[in-house]
């Protein structure tokens, strides 16, 4: 065990939409663009995009129990995303009086 350095930190560590693509500032402009003007399509947006990652599990296997991370960071447009339903939340919350409590987990 003598060969493992444990002088090596993760202060650098970034998660992977650290340094974004400029390819997809196109869309991600476009998805931060996207206003949300009706009850209905903010419904829409609540429902469709998730409030967790659907992908993060833990599994039990032949009597072992395996963990499955979350993978939604690896969108590339993550933070456009979740910023689209913050702001359906938000609207349904503020504007329109509504209780979104079924779209929080």
């Amino acid at each position: 065990m003598d060969s493992i350095n444990h002088t090596h930190s993760h202060v650098h560590f970034h998660p992977p939409n650290y340094k974004k693509s400029p390819l997809l500032n196109p869309l991600r402009r476009l998805v931060d663009g996207i206003q949300v003007k009706h009850n209905r399509f903010a419904h829409l947006i609540c429902q469709v995009i998730p409030c967790c990652c659907p992908f993060e599990r833990n599994i039990s296997l032949f009597g072992r129990t395996y963990h499955i991370p979350a993978l939604c960071k690896l969108n590339p447009l993550y933070d456009e995303f979740v910023g689209l339903r913050f702001r359906a939340l938000s609207y349904l919350a503020d504007e329109c009086g509504e209780d979104v409590t079924r779209y929080i987990c």
